[in-house]
């Protein structure tokens, strides 16, 4: 071997350990996270992409944001139109790959549902997901682990008391009795999720992004005269509020950092 080979080597083997611990740096590296578009419906009736294109485009962000792809699960109603190659939108095959995901990525779970709502549940392919179930899904596969739960629907604010814990963080689209807006036949993606997708690069971590997302929602209904306002809801539990700005984001694009 060469001298230079060998510099090349050790080089190269150099890039290698400072490679590995800075894609383990992650906080979120670790954690479990599904995504799921539960209709496919417009408001009108006709069929949309909006709720795909989030899920799309969310999951995108979550790793941008340093979710693990191998501890990423997406879902959709029509699964075999799309080329990243969700699972079916089903509540049975969601438990069982975020039980499946947890085993795997104990450090915490994040869930992300864009869909329909109802004052009873968010709408997963024509069957209503009810607080209390989707409750006794987090007991059974994330238990008390740091959990944030995303809910982009009409009526989400129903999540809010059923599943407020100490570890978790609950952000929905509308109030209890409020309907959220842009889900019709030719949006791009519904208003709450064009909001997170606009503000998640400038925001610092989930508490920031939260605000932000408020803002930028009651902004974009003002600007286009909905009413009543959605007004989104947040609650953050008392034992993962302090650890939040543990959990930050990377600024800038895939590699600025």
């Amino acid at each position: 071997m060469t001298r230079r080979a060998g510099l090349a080597g050790a080089f190269a083997a150099l890039l290698v350990s400072w490679a590995g611990p800075a894609l383990a740096a992650s906080p979120f590296a670790d954690w479990a996270a599904v995504v799921v578009a539960g209709d496919y419906h417009g408001s009108g009736g006709g069929p949309t992409e909006a709720f795909d294109n989030a899920r799309r485009d969310v999951s995108r962000e979550l790793q941008r944001i340093g979710f693990a792809p191998d501890n990423l699960r997406t879902f959709s109603v029509r699964p075999d139109r799309y080329k990243d190659r969700p699972l079916k939108s089903e509540p049975a095959i969601i438990y069982q790959a975020l039980g499946e995901l947890a085993g795997k990525a104990k450090s915490g779970c994040l869930l992300y549902f864009t869909s329909h709502g109802a004052p009873q549940g968010v709408i997963i392919d024509q069957q209503i997901l009810s607080p209390g179930i989707l409750g006794r899904m987090l007991d059974a596969t994330c238990a008390t682990r740091p959990t944030i739960v995303i809910m982009s629907a009409c009526f989400s604010g129903v999540f809010v008391r059923p599943l407020a814990a100490p570890n978790r963080m609950i952000l929905t689209a509308a109030r209890p009795d409020r309907t959220s807006f842009g889900c019709g036949e030719g949006s791009v993606y519904p208003f709450f999720d064009d909001c997170l997708l606009k503000t998640s690069r400038l925001s610092r971590d989930f508490a920031a992004l939260a605000s932000a997302v408020k803002s930028c929602v009651a902004l974009r209904e003002i600007e286009e005269g909905m009413k009543p306002p959605s007004e989104p809801q947040v609650w953050i539990g008392p034992e993962l509020r302090p650890m939040l700005p543990l959990y930050a984001f990377p600024s800038g694009p895939p590699g600025a950092d």
